[in-house]
């Protein structure tokens, strides 16, 4: 009967020790680096759809035109993002993307791959500028 009453204390005491976790709040920083990377996937799947109403909506007039005049035609396409990078320049923020794509024309199969620098600004993020090697330009 000891036993019993000395083991229930001893987990007693650790489910009350281990209880009590601290909850750390979300950084403004880590908000707007999630933000950025859910703004880059909704252009991506948007660009795979053909849906140019949702790229105008999450592109600044410049970002569109620039998705717009780099696109080239396809059938259909894969297109995978990797976030790298997130870098917060005051109220610009650059996120580094690696991707992965393959683009479907008739018979013709073109795989490629990159790192892009997706440039976003204002409130809420809205792209702005795609530099180094822009996924939305292939297949070439």
């Amino acid at each position: 009967m000891k036993r019993l009453l000395a083991i229930g204390l001893i987990l007693i005491v650790f489910v009350a020790a281990c209880g009590k976790k601290e909850v750390k709040k979300t950084s403004p920083d880590s908000k707007l680096a999630t933000e950025a990377f859910a703004v880059a996937d909704k252009i991506r799947e948007a660009y795979l759809m053909n849906d140019r109403a949702v790229i105008e909506r999450y592109t600044t007039r410049d970002g569109y035109a620039g998705i717009s005049n780099a696109r080239k035609s396809f059938e259909s396409a894969e297109l995978t993002f990797n976030p790298v990078l997130v870098e917060i320049f005051g109220d610009t923020v650059h996120v580094y993307i690696s991707w992965n794509g393959t683009w479907h024309k008739g018979v013709k199969t073109i795989e490629d791959r990159g790192l892009a620098d997706f440039i976003m600004k204002e409130k809420p993020l809205k792209l702005e500028e795609i530099l180094r090697e822009n996924p939305f330009s292939r297949p070439e």
